[in-house]
């Protein structure tokens, strides 16, 4: 009986571990599914449906109300929400607050945060439910509690529309005219416009800015085959910068329309990732001034053609990665294009990856689509139109290089009073997310996050000493506000910036 014994025992050995290894992939798959890519509702979206969301310097978030999708008729409300993130700094469980309420109601528009804090609205290619090329603009307060004034065009603009804007390194606010060859700057302490941008060959409609290290700003011209321009802000004129190797721009198989594009995104390397609208991309490098072609898009999860970015969104991640929203471009004769399903990918510099898209995927088409790069490690805000606000969360971590680092910060701070921060790369290596022409949502500004006790505290920062991108060793200051609702204590700050947070410093808050 003892050989039985032994023999049963290693037996039940075997099984034992067999069924081990069995639980152990599993649990190693539901550990894989759990650290890849993957997206986190926002707690509901208590208007009609989210548009364009733009992160403030207090670390919130505004978001435009839309009656629906705009493929389905939807348009602005004038009612806008901010969302708050909690006591630990997540947004998914966050606090929406609003509505604030306006007459002004743009659908599709320029937008930019100013380096004070307040946050600019001009043009509107709607204003509620009628189509017209809207000039006017608002101003919010730096904390979007309320809108501190209207803002005029620019003297003998007529129309705005879906507009370009961009903040250029000099923190001037630079604005296009939807529909001719015109850009104007703002002079925010008179709130008076500029013409600038002489020598611009291709009006600027459908035309999105991409903010380079250099300073200067890029575009791809819609009308006028495959060239490109660059604005010089020193010297407030456009020049040429090259063609492309292939046409990134489409008609979508209709006449008599101006072609559509998708964003356009720098990367960590200092390189444009540009998307097409006719499902090719581009890539523009700056330091030789030359274009290179990029991958193609994989046909459309649904069997609309390929897929491709025409009015869609991206965003940086922290890895260096562009996250990326297409939908189908079909044949002629089916509006082709703005075909459901998105699909969803990561360029990681070579290839498009396929990832997860959000749970309302299968109803998207890419222009419903906006994207918000998040201060909390860089996640990735989505919005689409309805009320399902979703949160991807990205897997890949930043290279230490490309985080900003604190030079001087003050060891103690009191509630009620404002400092001053110093640091280098305090405005982070992109302006981190793009659309194109009809809705911007930079973050290339330095947010102060302040851990106390274990709660996270966003600080509203301002003045910063440059709005551009890529600073590198220049050393950068801003000036931030202590809030009476910080907890007292000893805390630790970070500077984050597009997501990346600097080295920590301690730091004691006082009564």
């Amino acid at each position: 009986m003892k050989p039985l014994h032994v023999q049963i025992t290693r037996q039940q050995i075997r099984e034992r571990f067999q069924k081990f290894g069995i639980l152990l992939v599993v649990l190693l798959g539901w550990c894989s599914l759990a650290s890849a890519q993957h997206w986190v509702p926002v707690v509901p979206y208590p208007g009609s449906g989210a548009g364009t969301a733009i992160l403030l310097q207090n670390g919130n978030v505004l978001v435009q109300d839309l009656t629906g999708p705009g493929q389905f008729g939807g348009y602005g409300t004038g009612n806008w929400y901010v969302l708050h993130p909690d006591a630990f700094g997540n947004y998914s469980t966050g606090v929406w607050y609003g509505p604030i309420s306006t007459g002004y109601a743009p659908q599709f528009f320029a937008s930019a945060v100013l380096p004070d804090g307040e946050v600019v609205i001009m043009g509107g290619e709607f204003n509620h439910q009628f189509k017209n090329e809207f000039n006017g603009g608002i101003i919010f307060d730096g904390a979007a509690t309320g809108v501190l004034s209207s803002l005029n065009p620019p003297k003998g603009w007529a129309q705005i529309g879906d507009a370009q804007s961009v903040i250029l390194p000099n923190k001037t606010l630079m604005l296009g005219n939807c529909c001719n060859y015109q850009q104007a700057l703002l002079n925010p302490s008179t709130l008076t416009w500029t013409i600038t941008g002489k020598g611009k060959v291709d009006p600027n409609s459908e035309e999105g800015w991409t903010l380079l290290s250099n300073g200067k700003v890029l575009t791809i011209d819609t009308q006028n085959g495959l060239h490109s321009e660059l604005y010089n802000p020193s010297k407030g004129t456009w020049s040429y910068a090259r063609s492309l190797p292939i046409s990134i721009t489409f008609t979508c198989h209709t006449k008599n329309i101006v072609p559509e594009i998708g964003p356009a995104v720098l990367r960590p390397n200092g390189n444009v990732f540009a998307i097409g609208a006719n499902g090719f991309t581009a890539i523009y490098h700056p330091s030789t001034n030359t274009w290179s072609k990029g991958p193609f898009f994989p046909p459309n999860s649904g069997g609309n053609g390929p897929d491709g970015g025409p009015d869609g969104p991206a965003a940086l991640l922290p890895d260096g990665n562009v996250l990326v929203q297409a939908s189908g471009i079909s044949a002629p004769g089916t509006n082709p294009c703005f075909h459901s399903p998105s699909d969803y990918f990561e360029f990681d510099g070579k290839n498009l990856n396929p990832v997860p898209g959000p749970p309302n995927a299968p109803n998207e088409t890419s222009f419903d689509g906006r994207m918000l790069v998040l201060p909390n490690g860089g996640h990735i805000l989505h919005t689409d139109g309805t009320t399902d606000v979703e949160i991807y969360i990205p897997v890949g971590a930043a290279n230490s290089a490309w985080a900003p680092t604190i030079t001087s910060f003050p060891k103690t701070i009191t509630l009620g009073k404002h400092y001053t921060i110093k640091g280098t790369q305090f405005n982070g290596l992109s302006q981190g997310a793009a659309y194109g022409d009809d809705a911007q949502m930079a973050t290339n500004f330095p947010l102060v996050r302040l851990s106390v006790l274990g709660f996270t505290f966003y600080l509203p920062t301002h003045n910063v000493s440059t709005m551009g991108v890529a600073t590198r060793k220049t050393v950068v200051s801003a000036t931030f506000d202590l809030p009476f609702d910080v907890l007292p204590g000893p805390a630790t700050a970070v500077v984050v910036a597009n997501g990346i947070a600097s080295n920590s410093v301690a730091v004691t808050v006082i009564p």
